[in-house]
């Protein structure tokens, strides 16, 4: 990436989207077109040693893009919305100081809230808006772009995603995790390691391990759906049309 570029004053570009959708693959993708840098805005990706169960972006994956907001914290650990809040914000400011394209990915539609209304806190999470949300302010700063999935190649696209990640390097992970922070943490409960180490210990089957992990995400997209669709600001568009879009917005922008 050319580090010699003028500070970037354009759009943060957002991509979001249910578990499973394809924005790792497709902001990355954006992100090396535009001289981008990605800023995760995902609740569980913040979780050091977490990797494969959370399916962070392995280090091939990034192929070369800066990646931030992942390995933040212990599991247990307290990291609230305001704390990524703030975290994202600064990384904004070094990402536009160094000439590059912010970009927000992921799936935690409380996360991208906070920043894109700018959520006011008090304390922890507790939060307000100081006033209604200014429309075009928010389409100036922000370019907000959802994954528009079909429901049945969203569910087949989770079960896929399930038959790759239930593996050794999972099972071992979990057995890691578990050694080093017992069950104690909601960050082990809320993920796939709650089925992995039922099958570990032989409570159920690897094939009955997989339908629970598939339909807890699916419930989970179908939440995060149901958030986003509060937004009115979002583009909603197939994934094979997203790369073009942005950067189509980008290059208009940067014509200004």
């Amino acid at each position: 990436m050319n580090n010699n570029l003028p500070r970037y004053n354009g759009p943060v570009v957002v991509i979001l989207g249910p578990t499973g959708s394809g924005k790792t693959g497709v902001s990355i993708k954006i992100a090396k077109a535009i001289n981008g840098e990605v800023i995760s805005a995902d609740s569980r990706a913040i979780y050091k040693g977490m990797d494969i169960g959370t399916a962070k972006p392995s280090v091939e994956e990034q192929d070369g893009v800066p990646h931030f907001g992942i390995d933040l914290v212990e599991p247990g650990e307290r990291f609230t919305v305001a704390d990524w809040k703030a975290y994202t914000e600064e990384k904004i400011e070094e990402i536009r100081a160094r000439g590059h394209v912010p970009m927000v990915v992921g799936g935690t539609g409380l996360y991208i809230d906070a920043l894109v209304y700018d959520y006011q806190f008090k304390s922890g999470s507790e939060f307000k808006l100081k006033s209604a949300p200014d429309r075009d302010h928010i389409c100036t700063n922000y370019l907000l772009v959802g994954v528009k999935t079909d429901s049945g190649v969203l569910r087949e696209r989770l079960a896929v995603r399930a038959e790759q990640m239930f593996c050794t390097e999972l099972y071992d992970e979990t057995r890691k995790l578990v050694e080093k922070y017992g069950w104690d943490s909601q960050a082990m409960k809320s993920n796939i390691y709650q089925f992995v180490w039922q099958y570990l210990n032989g409570e159920i089957s690897l094939e009955r391990a997989k339908e629970l992990f598939i339909y807890d995400d699916w419930h989970l997209a179908k939440r995060q759906l149901t958030w986003f669709k509060r937004t009115p600001e979002i583009n909603w568009l197939p994934l094979e049309k997203i790369y073009s879009f942005v950067l189509q917005c980008i290059q208009n922008e940067q014509r200004k």
